[in-house]
């Protein structure tokens, strides 16, 4: 049995999906109760208290760990969970990190993530990381004012990466939670192209066949916006990465190539599955 946290969200849903269809048996944790596909199990848990994960251990024998933002602040104890997860007869992780863990080692949230990849690497367990850069899902944020005022806002809109589709990193993570091949390896992924915001809002506005309003925010109305879901260090680290992208953060990884035998899907195609968020 394989326990997917986070299994409501844009990763942990196709990755629920996907580990069902292959025949798995899956427990779905999230903080609150959802619909999950036939014969998946939920649990409700909150990764804070790692006391209330128990139920869901109960036979697993791998765990995906994605991390709350809470998790992220300077008093987290997300290695606990790695350790209630051993000691609850898990063998495998695939643990959800970041490419920032690489590019920009020294930023806050970051050192806590690379000491959690650490303490993975160190637990005795087999594992794999999971390095994703930014995701084509957090377009999902502009939904509600393209939907009703026709507009996308967003900082720093004529700087791009290469942003990845939370499907490729739930169909990477799915690889390295079925079998050994993966194990011991650090994945990051990225989409095929670097694009920018604006670019992104043209996607959109493409696939609606309207127009879209393009409004720049600055650095401070978006950091404001952000700190309403995550901790302003995260928040911090975030906007650095996009208003500011080191080479390393524009490169195009070969990674999820490597692991699926195919090219990353693009933003279009992300737009293209997903347009309906914002009819």
């Amino acid at each position: 049995m394989i326990v997917v946290t986070g299994a409501t969200g844009n990763i942990g849903r196709p990755l629920t999906r996907a580990l069902a269809e292959a025949g798995q048996e899956v427990t779905a944790v999230s903080r609150r109760a959802a619909e999950v596909p036939d014969g998946v199990r939920h649990v409700t848990a909150d990764l804070t208290q790692p006391a209330s994960l128990v139920p869901a251990l109960e036979g697993a024998k791998a765990l995906f760990l994605l991390l709350s933002g809470d998790l992220h602040a300077p008093d987290a104890r997300p290695a606990d969970l790695i350790e209630l997860a051993a000691a609850n007869g898990v063998r495998r992780v695939v643990l959800l990190s970041s490419q920032g863990v690489s590019t920009r080692p020294h930023g806050p949230s970051r050192i806590a993530m690379r000491a959690l990849e650490d303490y993975v690497r160190a637990s005795g367990l087999d594992w794999a990381v999971v390095r994703p850069g930014g995701f084509a899902s957090n377009a999902f944020a502009w939904a509600e004012s393209v939907r009703t005022r026709g507009t996308v806002a967003a900082p720093f809109g004529d700087v791009g990466v290469p942003v990845v589709d939370p499907a490729d990193i739930a169909e990477v993570s799915a690889a390295c939670l079925l079998g050994d091949r993966h194990t011991g390896g650090i994945f990051e992924l990225t989409g095929p192209e670097v694009i920018t915001p604006r670019q992104q809002a043209e996607a959109i506005a493409a696939a609606l066949g309207s127009p879209i309003r393009f409004h720049e925010l600055t650095r401070a109305e978006a950091k404001a916006g952000m700190t309403r879901f995550v901790p302003a260090e995260l928040a911090d680290d975030t906007l650095d990465i996009i208003s500011g992208p080191l080479p390393a953060e524009l490169r195009i990884s070969p990674d999820v190539e490597r692991v699926l035998g195919r090219a990353p899907r693009s933003f279009g195609d992300w737009v293209g599955r997903n347009i309906a968020a914002f009819r």
